[in-house]
């Protein structure tokens, strides 16, 4: 089925889209002279090569123009698309211009011979910057997500080392040196080996709590509930500061980079609460509502002015924004000076996880 369209009508349509176009369009003869520029084209050169344009002087454009790119180099000027024969194919290929706000700026670009009588081609132009942005913000993406994938495995190693070999062979230096205290009656010597064994054993203690520390094995086996509970009790242990945590999700696992990511922004907000927030108790919250995993952490504390000088080096706040905007989600901090802190993070979940 074909759109029937009088000769007139098709006219002023023509020329509505000549007009309104967002690309740029130019109209050129066989010898490079400018016939007519919509309104789109006259806002991208500068202003020097419009009055060549407006003129008619041949190839004004090349004032503006740096080079399209060939199968061979990025910028190039050989073989022009002003000069090549009608049979070699310009209808899409990219181009870089000087522009008259925007420095230099890669098209897309077409250029058709749309009269070959009288030798009438058009350029038309779509500025490519949004779509390289969006490339440049993905790849960047995509590069911070194997970073902190590297982060994460290298911790988990290191984690691993830590309690199955080194912790391991220290509990066996404890044990023996335990024997060994049954067989002397020196009183010095076994001042001593007691003094050493309680060395040891706090030593041994720090090296479970780092292994734990870098990456908890819980968090791998057993989901986000059983970390949470484990890193809320050796919270409370070492700093003495209560967390009351209430978790209703409805499974147990939800994918690994998600896990990672809620753990490590809990970690860092219950942290900044024990550090800044004069407190000792924080509540956290974790749900799933409306396909999203929600985590919320809360304190009654001194707050702070968001606008204001942070007291830390505010780095924690951009590493969980960061995090959370790997995995498509959202991050937010609510707070005042004298009201509290509120730090809330939400995630999406896929149909996998479902």
């Amino acid at each position: 089925m074909t759109l029937s369209v009088g000769t007139d009508s098709l006219s002023a349509l023509m020329v509505k889209l000549f007009e309104n176009s967002t690309e740029a369009i130019f109209f050129f003869d066989s010898q490079g002279n400018t016939l007519a520029m919509n309104p789109a084209a006259e806002e991208i050169v500068r202003d020097d090569v419009l009055i060549q344009l407006y003129e008619g002087k041949e190839k004004a454009l090349c004032g503006t123009c740096r080079g399209y790119t060939s199968d061979t180099e990025p910028r190039t000027c050989l073989d022009c698309y002003f000069n090549v024969p009608e049979s070699k194919n310009f209808a899409s290929f990219q181009v870089y211009l000087e522009t008259k706000r925007n420095g230099m700026v890669p098209f897309a670009a077409s250029f058709h011979t749309i009269d070959s009588v009288n030798g009438i081609r058009v350029l038309m132009l779509r500025d490519l910057t949004p779509q390289f942005q969006t490339q440049e913000k993905l790849y960047q993406n995509k590069m911070m997500k194997h970073v902190i994938e590297a982060q994460e495995n290298e911790r988990k190693r290191l984690s691993r080392e830590l309690h199955d070999s080194v912790a391991q062979e220290l509990l066996s230096a404890v044990v023996e040196l335990r024997v060994l205290k049954y067989m002397t009656n020196d009183d010095q010597l076994l001042k001593n080996m007691k003094q050493t064994e309680a060395s040891m054993t706090r030593l041994l203690d720090d090296i479970r709590n780092l292994s734990v520390e870098l990456r908890p094995a819980t968090l791998d086996d057993f989901g986000l509930e059983a970390a949470f509970r484990s890193h809320f009790k050796r919270v409370e242990q070492s700093f003495g500061l209560v967390v009351e945590f209430v978790s209703d999700l409805p499974r147990k696992r939800y994918g690994s980079e998600k896990e990672t990511v809620i753990y490590r922004v809990c970690q860092e907000a219950v942290l900044n609460a024990l550090k800044y927030a004069q407190v000792d108790t924080v509540k956290v919250t974790l749900s799933e509502h409306d396909h999203a995993l929600r985590l919320t952490v809360e304190d009654d504390g001194i707050g702070f002015d968001k606008g204001g000088k942070p007291i830390g080096t505010g780095l924690g706040l951009y590493g969980m924004q960061e995090r959370a905007e790997l995995v498509g989600g959202s991050f937010g901090v609510i707070s005042n000076v004298g009201q509290g802190t509120k730090v809330f993070l939400q995630i999406p979940i896929g149909h996998e996880e479902e």
